[in-house]
């Protein structure tokens, strides 16, 4: 009896000692129940596979009452949300090779007067198809929506058209991704995931380990600025990104046959850029961490939004608003439209200027957040 009692007050004081412990690393507390939340609030809210509400461009070059018809059925599927009109075909084009919209639905002269006479005019809707899970539930619905709504109309003088084949001709070009290869969209999106999980990983323990080994003190009454210090530590990183981008360029073009239509030195720029943004804030989250396990937490918590709102794994545009705002402040979300943009669609540097200034602003926060951070250390 005597030792029960001895063995419940030793397992209760090392539990009492864990408790306190786990108080007092504060960081690593607040991971433990702020990781889950996340999770659940992504999962539960932000991922949709089902996108909707995708901006969508239309030239048309009538205005009659069945033209106005089958555009409200689109608006009013909710799978299509005609942000745009435009009067010139180059100009559509142009809005879907820049990603500004992810349709151009196209209604030509003529087409309601070919349509009562029973010709079957044809209805062009051109779709952003490099993201494939984003676009083809749309797709796969127009005939449907535009069919059930037009029955309304075919009335009357025209209802004769209504029991045969559809009175119109639908034309679905996929651009970009006509096939729909899920590999097309998903290994060049790898580039960004495995920089962003390897480099911040790296550089954040980087500078924890050095805490931990006691060899902090000697870096610190080196006669070095902190800037010096973090270009010192990043650089050989430098080379572990370029090495990784190799590999998968390499692997993407010649094992998975992805298509590279654009020029490299855009995406070189962009691979820079978006490798000294991960390296910057690797050294921001050691700056921060006390230890290794901290800076791996660090790490794992804003790995996880990165890769659930970026549009890696799930369609950008199916998202919630909020949950777009949060994704258009991660580096990879904007690195994911370059690489992209880049290999599949021939973007230039003039197409993807938004991405790359948004990414560079990232990078430069995180080395002014850095250097802050180091010179609070060094206090």
């Amino acid at each position: 009896m005597t030792m029960g009692s001895d063995t419940f007050a030793r397992i209760s004081a090392i539990f009492l000692k864990e408790l306190v412990q786990m108080r007092r690393d504060r960081l690593t507390f607040a991971m433990m129940f702020a990781i889950p939340v996340l999770q659940l609030v992504l999962f539960g809210y932000a991922i949709n596979t089902d996108p909707k509400g995708l901006p969508t461009a239309v030239h048309v070059e009538e205005q009659t009452p069945i033209v106005r018809t089958l555009l409200q059925a689109l608006e009013t599927s909710q799978y299509y949300d005609l942000v745009m009109q435009t009067d010139d075909p180059r100009k559509s084009a142009a809005l879907l090779a820049r990603g500004e919209v992810a349709f151009v639905v196209s209604i030509p002269a003529g087409f309601t007067e070919q349509l009562i006479r029973g010709e079957r005019p044809q209805l062009l809707i051109e779709a952003d198809a490099s993201d494939p899970a984003a676009a083809s539930n749309a797709i796969a619905r127009a005939d449907a929506i535009l069919t059930s709504a037009l029955r309304h109309d075919l009335t009357g003088a025209l209802k004769s058209l209504n029991p045969g084949p559809n009175p119109f001709e639908l034309i679905t070009h996929a651009k970009y991704n006509p096939e729909g290869i899920t590999q097309y969209n998903i290994v060049p999106g790898l580039l960004g995931v495995i920089l962003t999980m390897t480099l911040v990983m790296i550089t954040a323990m980087a500078m924890t380990r050095e805490a931990e080994r006691g060899t902090l003190e000697n870096l610190l009454a080196m006669p070095v600025q902190p800037l010096e210090v973090m270009i010192g530590k990043i650089t050989p990183y430098v080379t572990v990104g370029a090495v990784q981008t190799l590999v998968i360029l390499v692997a993407a073009r010649y094992l998975f046959a992805v298509p590279f239509i654009g020029a490299i030195w855009p995406l070189l720029l962009g691979v820079v850029i978006f490798v000294l943004a991960n390296l910057a804030l690797g050294f921001t989250f050691s700056t921060i961490a006390s230890s290794q396990m901290q800076a791996m937490q660090l790490t794992f918590f804003f790995f996880l939004p990165s890769l659930l709102l970026s549009g890696f794994m799930f369609p950008f545009r199916g998202m919630p608003h909020w949950a777009q705002w949060i994704g258009e402040v991660l580096p990879l979300t904007h690195f994911l439209r370059i690489v992209r943009g880049v290999m599949l669609k021939g973007s230039t540097l003039v197409d993807l200027h938004v991405d790359f200034l948004a990414m560079t602003a990232f990078a430069l926060a995180a080395v002014i957040v850095a250097m802050l951070q180091y010179r609070q250390t060094l206090d």
